[in-house]
């Protein structure tokens, strides 16, 4: 056995040892290609799509806020009042900002223009005033909210991001919006850490070209055509909603540029690489080495469920089985009750334990041997379970002693079967050691009360058992309710 082992170890050491060498090999000879392709085609709008997803992401929270508070029950009913007390209203998005952690709420009433804000009454929005237009370009959206960045109302100083919610009443009249603003800083933080992992500059236009938000890492630029290389191609940029270019720049290297439109901010996300071409190709090694990785750990793992699988099903029949019998172990018992008192529950059905013992054992084995009470154990075992259905658990619980559980029986009908099962064992000649052995069975029965533990029922089992056993033995009790 322990041979046998070593050479298994010894063959896994090999095959993992083997599926290395082979991926290092596979990537020293991938590596001296340059794939820049992949980086400019899947690797750069890869980065894109992750960055776009998290944003999204972030936006879910405040798109909640925002909808739960556009349904407000507060919100409709201090509006049909009039708006008599602006206190409440601010109190109420206060209450907002300091439980969901937002930078400000908002509230602008359609019938009175009201800006209503957590630190009070702001302003009166005005058609007139573009700074009011995030207002009018919500009133008129067919879509329930609409997302923009602009400068705080309370703070002009502060860009902020805004969920503009739409607010209609039961008629589909519009009433107002309202809504949650988060800080920018979010996505600021989002750009830092993605350049910090894959040294990627990545910054936002908008539709005009200026550069709205980029890294601190990086010289800001004001305009995307002051960016080296892309002063030819920032109308083509700016023009298509989704693209990848690259461009040569004035000392010789290549810089792939991927852009996409982010229609929440409507602003363009740029994702920008120099062409690294030793990173390249170490990256596209890594990738094939992991997929050869992955093949070699499927055929070791396939190898070792093999193995494992015939040592698995011998410990699981050892802790399920009585070895000697085939009953049920002891151990998985509590399983079996638990499955058979929630089957019980649900059927509304009745479930009875009964204890049986075989009177005077111990002189089996004094008289004739071990080996003939391990036979006598055996043959008692397999006549219970010919006389149960196959549903019913029959356990050894202790020495001589074994626990038939009876689904959906009550105590008459388990008495029924247990009387059925004493009288087959009293009728039953055991030769051994030329002569014929006498067995009898002693019984107690319980049936389950409501929210009884197994241990309650077999306590009361086993009472009902030693009554049987006073009783002169080769006889039945059950619980006093099935009493005749």
């Amino acid at each position: 056995m322990v041979v046998n082992k070593r050479l298994y170890t010894l063959l896994l050491s090999i095959i993992v040892l083997a599926g290395f060498l082979a991926t290092s090999l596979i990537g020293y000879f991938v590596a001296k290609d340059s794939l820049t392709d992949r980086l400019q085609q899947e690797m750069l709008p890869l980065t894109s799509d992750n960055i776009y997803s998290e944003i999204q992401r972030d936006l879910l929270q405040p798109l909640l806020i925002s909808s739960l508070m556009a349904n407000d029950v507060f919100v409709f009913d201090w509006v049909n009042n009039g708006e008599q007390d602006a206190s409440k209203m601010t109190s109420y998005l206060a209450q907002i900002q300091k439980k969901y952690h937002t930078i400000t709420a908002f509230f602008v009433s359609e019938s009175t223009g009201q800006y209503y804000h957590p630190t009070g009454v702001l302003k009166k929005v005005s058609a007139s005033n573009p700074e009011d237009g995030w207002y009018f370009q919500a009133r008129a959206a067919r879509q329930p909210y609409v997302i923009n960045i602009d400068r705080d109302t309370a703070d002009q100083h502060r860009l902020s991001i805004f969920v503009n919610y739409r607010i209609e009443d039961k008629s589909g009249n519009f009433i107002g919006v309202i809504g949650v603003g988060l800080s920018l800083q979010t996505v600021v933080e989002l750009i830092e850490n993605y350049q910090k992992r894959y040294g990627r500059e990545i910054y936002f236009v908008n539709r005009e070209g200026d550069v709205m938000l980029q890294s601190s890492h990086y010289n800001p630029e004001l305009h995307i055509q002051n960016k080296a290389g892309l002063d030819k191609a920032f109308v083509q940029i700016l023009t298509s909603p989704s693209a990848s270019f690259s461009f040569k720049t004035s000392n010789g290297s290549v810089l792939y540029l991927n852009s996409r439109l982010v229609p929440e901010f409507d602003w363009y996300l740029i994702v920008e690489q120099v062409n690294d071409p030793s990173s390249e190709r170490l990256e596209t090694a890594f990738l094939i080495n992991m997929g050869v990785a992955l093949v070699i750990s499927a055929i070791v793992l396939l190898l070792a469920h093999v193995a494992v699988r015939g040592y698995h099903d011998k410990l699981e029949t050892m802790a399920t089985q009585d070895k000697l019998t085939g009953a049920a172990s002891r151990q998985v018992f509590e399983f079996y009750f638990k499955q058979a008192v929630a089957r019980c529950k649900r059927r509304d059905e009745p479930l009875a334990l009964v204890l049986l013992d075989i009177d005077l054992f111990k002189m089996i084995n004094d008289n004739y041997g071990h080996q003939a009470g391990d036979r006598v154990l055996n043959r008692v075992a397999q006549l219970i379970k010919s006389h149960v259905r196959e549903e019913d658990v029959v356990c050894r619980w202790g020495g001589e002693e074994f626990l038939v559980m009876l689904s959906g029986c009550d105590l008459a009908h388990a008495r029924d079967i247990t009387e059925v099962i004493r009288s087959a064992v009293a009728a039953l000649q055991f030769p051994v050691n030329n002569a014929v052995a006498k067995i009898t069975l002693s019984a107690g029965i319980a049936q389950m009360q409501e929210e009884e533990t197994l241990g309650q029922i077999v306590e009361r089992a086993d009472h009902h058992l030693y009554q049987a056993k006073n009783a002169g033995r080769n006889c039945i009790k059950p619980d006093p309710a099935a009493t005749e």
